[in-house]
């Protein structure tokens, strides 16, 4: 993976919404009606916190699906690093 490559994952998950993001799927984690992911909310905050950022919405994802998108943006930070620091031995 070259630099660039790098550089341009970076660029990409710095311009999405903010973190964390938590899969929430109706009826193994809220009675909503719908499956989301709120972004911008940690465990423990009020959910109608300023900072908070929009729900995503996503049609004819699995709950898997669901839940890999929902983590990769945080996932995808410490993958980064990771590569760094090892790039850098």
């Amino acid at each position: 993976m070259t630099i660039i490559e790098i550089k341009e994952i970076e660029d990409r998950y710095k311009m999405a919404s903010p973190v964390p993001w938590k899969s929430l799927i109706e009826g193994r984690d809220v009675e909503s009606g719908d499956s989301f992911i709120m972004t911008g909310v940690a465990e423990g905050e009020d959910i109608w916190r300023e900072k908070r950022g929009e729900d995503i919405y996503l049609t004819g994802a699995t709950t898997a699906d669901q839940d890999f998108i929902a983590h990769a943006r945080e996932d995808i930070p410490k993958l980064i690093s990771e590569i760094k620091r090892l790039k850098s031995k």
